[in-house]
């Protein structure tokens, strides 16, 4: 058993996909690993993902220290979000991911 942020996980695995679990942080991580994206940017790129749930989901990542938010000191403000090492590091897993689907689903309705 495993004990991460006030909760219990069977194994690492379990630890991992629930980091990344859900329709968007995914779709997030592999926009950002193109480089630093703005949230307006993202909600675009991302296409059909509301401004709630796109805040949401930065925070979340933020939290687990994938993503960091950078914010410029300017008027207007400017913020920016980026992978950090960690995110870095899980993006080949993604790829990963990405392959075994398009070798498996290729085209698929």
């Amino acid at each position: 058993m495993i004990i991460y942020d006030g909760k219990k996980y069977v194994c690492n695995i379990d630890l991992g996909m629930e980091i990344i679990r859900g329709k968007w942080k995914a779709v997030i991580l592999c926009h950002l690993n193109d480089g630093p994206k703005r949230f307006l940017e993202l909600q675009r790129i991302t296409g059909g993902i509301s401004q709630k749930v796109l805040n949401e989901k930065l925070q979340e990542l933020q939290h687990h220290g994938l993503i960091t938010k950078i914010v410029y000191p300017q008027v207007p403000p400017k913020v920016e979000y980026l992978l950090t090492v960690i995110g870095k590091d899980l993006f080949p897993a993604l790829e990963m991911i990405q392959d075994w689907s398009i070798k498996h689903f290729p085209n698929k309705d």
